[in-house]
């Protein structure tokens, strides 16, 4: 497991694995080395065009301490995730239906002191609550950016992590580190491009990032899976200023239809 993760995780994990065979929910955790890159933007839209396909879905918005789910879904939260682990209310309480018909949130708040819960792993263990309600079809989990204690919590209950990250060089750097952490434990990483001009260029980069981890002999059994691009588009930049998800507002836009294309392979890639 990652160095930083107790003993107290890994029965989480083995709790994790165990219980969600039991539970049609499938977890998903997404997730970026670099904060900026449209990750959150990327959850909210996926849950939408999941809920659209048939699926009940649930987000968990895992940014510790700079939450902003909340806002995207234009939801002033009565309880978020921080009044489940203080035991104020139950794990039903937390999940807020949102404007979008299937979609729930539990919220995270900013802002928030929570250094007593340093190491705790208590927040992973309210996605695993979640998992055992047996009501969702899939969770997704929104983590902050980076690789702190927090993040690896979420990285290590889940089998199915989506990295989204832009050609920016810092991001790619960030993103080889998270590939370097990831391949000592799990079996794959999707991945997908954020403001890139076309298909191409992110099939391009993930094959060069994938070369480089075999040159510095990464596991060799650790999958990096590019699964797509969204382009830039004013649309995006426009709808999250007014709270509203562009793949709502404007479904036949070609980021509505890139996004469809990556969640197909989604869901073809998860366990």
């Amino acid at each position: 497991m990652f160095n930083s993760i107790s003993s107290q995780a890994s029965k989480l994990i083995s709790l994790t694995k165990r219980n969600s065979q039991k539970s049609k929910t499938k977890l998903v955790t997404i997730t970026s080395g670099k904060g900026g890159v449209g990750k959150s933007t990327f959850a909210g839209n996926i849950a939408y065009l999941l809920s659209s396909r048939g699926f009940k879905v649930a987000v968990v918005d895992a940014d510790i301490g700079l939450a902003n789910m909340q806002v995207l879904f234009d939801i002033k939260p009565k309880y978020t995730l921080f009044d489940y682990i203080d035991g104020k209310v139950t794990v039903e309480d937390v999940l807020l239906q949102t404007a979008y018909k299937d979609v729930f949130l539990v919220a995270g708040k900013s802002g928030y002191r929570y250094s007593n819960y340093s190491n705790s792993f208590v927040f992973a263990r309210i996605v695993q609550d979640i998992i055992s309600l047996n009501k969702f079809d899939i969770v997704l989990v929104d983590t902050g950016a980076g690789l702190n204690d927090y993040v690896k919590e979420f990285l290590a209950i889940s089998d199915n992590i989506l990295a989204v990250t832009t050609t920016d060089p810092s991001a790619l750097t960030d993103l080889y580190a998270l590939m370097k952490m990831l391949s000592k434990d799990k079996e794959q990483l999707m991945l997908c491009f954020n403001h890139t001009k076309n298909h191409q260029i992110g099939d391009t980069i993930s094959n060069s990032l994938i070369n480089l981890a075999k040159k510095n002999r990464l596991n060799k059994n650790f999958m990096v899976k590019y699964i797509g691009n969204v382009s830039t588009s004013a649309n995006i930049s426009t709808t999250g200023r007014l709270r509203k998800l562009f793949s709502f507002e404007f479904r036949d836009d070609s980021s509505t239809r890139q996004l469809q294309l990556i969640i197909d392979a989604l869901l073809r890639n998860i366990k």
